[in-house]
This record gives C-alpha cells, sequence and structure tokens, in this order.
C-alpha cells in the first residue's frame, strides 16, 4: 500500500509525478489530468512556444513564457485545486525566465534537470512556497546542490528525483559510455540521498525514484527498496488526454522492445529514443538546410556548427504527427503500450487497492 506523497506544502494524495516531456509532449491537458486523479501534474517547459499558437519565428523567448502560461491556465481548469508544477531544463537558453513565468503562472512545483539547478532557490526567493525539486542520477549531485543551497540560500529541495539513466527516457544526466554498463544501482541511489540529507542535515526529504516504473508492480518494487514515490512519464503517453499527436502516440504503440535505443543529443547529453527513423531525423535538416531560429539551448552543436540536427524542431514535427522526420523520446519500455487508454485508467490500475480502502473508509 502505498501513502500520500508530501512535497514541501503540498500533500499529493497518491505518490505519483507525472515526467516532463518537452515540446508539448506533456502540457496542460496530461498534466491537468493526472493532477485531477490525485498524482503531480507536470508541464514541460522545453520548447513549450512551438506549436503554441504565440510563435511567430522571430519571437521565440516571449512565445515561450506566453505557451507556458496558456498551459498553466488550461491545466488549472481541468483540476482547478490540483498539485500542479512545471519542468524546467537547466540547459534552456531562458531557464531563468521560464522559471519566473512558472511561479507568475501558479506553478505549485519547479523540477530541474539536465544540469544542476544551482541558482534556482535565488530565483524562487520571492515565492516560498513553491516546492522546488531537483533532478539528479547520483548522490553526489544531490551533495553539491545542498551544499550550494544550504550556503548561498539557506534552503534545501523539498524533494529529489532520483533518475536512472538506464531506463529513462528523453534527454539523460549521465555520459554515454555509462549508461547501460550494468554498474548503476537506482536504488541504492535514493538510499543514498535520503541517507545524506537524514545525516548531513538531520531532514527527512522525499526521494522520488524515476525511469522504468510502468505498473503497480513497478510502483511498489520502488516504495519497498526505500523511494517515497515514483516519476512515470512514457506510460502517460498512449492516453486520450496526452497532447502529442495521435502519431506520436501510435508510435509507441507499435514500437518494439529493439527499436528504442540511445542518440547524442545536440545538447551534448544523451537521449533515449524510438530510433527506427534516426537517419530520416538528421537527413530532413540537412535537406532543407534549417537554420536555428530559437538557440533553445545554452550549448548545441547544431546552433554552433550544424552538428547533428535541431533537436527542438525535430521533436516538434513528432508531436505535430511527422513521425517519419520527427524525434519521438521514450523510456526503455513504451514497447508495453498496447493501446490507448486514459489518465484515469492508469490510475486506477495503480493505485485499485487504495480507492478500495478509500472507499470503505467514506462508508
Amino acid at each position: 500500500m502505498s501513502k500520500p506523497l508530501i512535497i514541501g506544502k503540498y500533500e499529493v494524495k497518491y505518490p505519483l509525478i507525472q515526467g516532463g516531456m518537452g515540446v508539448r509532449i506533456s502540457g496542460g491537458s496530461l498534466a491537468g489530468h493526472v493532477a485531477r486523479c490525485g498524482g503531480v501534474g507536470i508541464i514541460a517547459a522545453a520548447g513549450i512556444a512551438l506549436n503554441s499558437g504565440f510563435y511567430t519565428e522571430y519571437n521565440y523567448v516571449q512565445a515561450d513564457i506566453d505557451g507556458l502560461k496558456a498551459e498553466l491556465i488550461k491545466a488549472y481548469k481541468i483540476a482547478p485545486d490540483g498539485i500542479i508544477g512545471v519542468n524546467v531544463m537547466v540547459a534552456l537558453s531562458d531557464f531563468e525566465l521560464l522559471v519566473k513565468a512558472a511561479i507568475e503562472g501558479g506553478a505549485k512545483i519547479i523540477i530541474c534537470g539536465a544540469g544542476l539547478p544551482m541558482t534556482l532557490p535565488g530565483l524562487t526567493a520571492h515565492a516560498p512556497d513553491v516546492a522546488l525539486v531537483p533532478i539528479v542520477s547520483s548522490v553526489r549531485a544531490a551533495q553539491l546542490i545542498a551544499k550550494k543551497w544550504d550556503k548561498g540560500y539557506n534552503r534545501f529541495p523539498d524533494a529529489v528525483v532520483v533518475e536512472d539513466p538506464d531506463t529513462a527516457g528523453g534527454h539523460l544526466g549521465e555520459k554515454l559510455e555509462n549508461i547501460g554498463t550494468g554498474d548503476y544501482d537506482q536504488y541504492a541511489t535514493v538510499r543514498g540521498v535520503k541517507e545524506y540529507f537524514r545525516s548531513e542535515y538531520g531532514k527527512n526529504i522525499p526521494v522520488i525514484a524515476a525511469g522504468g516504473v510502468w505498473d503497480r508492480h513497478d510502483l511498489l518494487q520502488a516504495l519497498e527498496q526505500g523511494a517515497d514515490g515514483v516519476q512515470m512519464a512514457s506510460r502517460f503517453v498512449t492516453t486520450v488526454e496526452c497532447d502529442a499527436s495521435d502519431e506520436f502516440k501510435q508510435m509507441y504503440i507499435d514500437c518494439r522492445k529493439e527499436d528504442i535505443g540511445l542518440i547524442m543529443s545536440p545538447a551534448g547529453l544523451p537521449g533515449r529514443a524510438i530510433l527506427t527513423n534516426q537517419e530520416d531525423i538528421v537527413l530532413y535538416d540537412q535537406l532543407n538546410d534549417t537554420l536555428c531560429s530559437t538557440g533553445c539551448l545554452k550549448k548545441c552543436s547544431y546552433k554552433e556548427s550544424g552538428e547533428r540536427f535541431c533537436i527542438v524542431k525535430a521533436l516538434d514535427r513528432a508531436q505535430r504527427g511527422d513521425v517519419k522526420t520527427g524525434l519521438v523520446f521514450c523510456g526503455s519500455n513504451a514497447w508495453k503500450a498496447d493501446r490507448m487508454t486514459t489518465v484515469q485508467e492508469v490510475f486506477d490500475e495503480l493505485f485499485a487497492e487504495e480507492m478500495v480502502v478509500e472507499t470503505e473508509e467514506a462508508a
């Protein structure tokens, strides 16, 4: 049996955070419905300007801000009292502006990965009720964040997400050569992070396991291994409420286990995706002389030298339905998707026993 999850000042009915999936895969619709069902709904800020109605090729940064706020409004219309947050990648050029926009839009939680969010407490000092949650893959990374936040801002994370690079989808916080070697132990890292905060600072910081969580068995295993909750992303892609195109969702349903693998992103990070169209992704930018019109990443080999491909536009094409030349990020278990479902059905499967107890108690 699972227990509610406490993150800062917020109590989440079920110990589940819906993972942020960039370029409008997890927008206001998915986040709102997850929050309405009793989890933490997360809007991904990365590339949210694209396909937003605000972007005109010349105003990417402002469109990012406007697009993010619009998705927060959409999510809160679905779940007025829900716990809704924003995932903002540290690697984004407009990281600071998106953090500010998230707060202005009413986000209750800010989750940051793809880099260590060393300055996050300073950016959010005017909004102390907003919970701050870094994503790490090692105890060392959690230590670096804790020491910087404590010394510089007298602040600690309200929770920490420990992401397993061997199973998580999208951009991964580990070197390519270290992924899939069998050396990484996610739950040893979960327990190590918890013990660090407990022994060093006397704080019981919730630690969330991310990567490879698909069903109730995975959820219970994570809780048994010391996690306070789980973060799930890929499982929610094949729901009616997910903001991705039907073609994007069908890629999950059709893919085989062997179709999923690693790419090197122009951001300098490895990423996990469906690789059946990898050549067409790169070829698209070569044939069309695609220009970097967004400057979305602080560091990008395509922006700097034309190497690899324009990742934000490749992700945007897939989100809109062009899965021939678009990039489809996913976790290692995406091949397990075999049908379209709903967010509520996912929660029913994950938390059936908890729901029975709640019904009995209400009676």
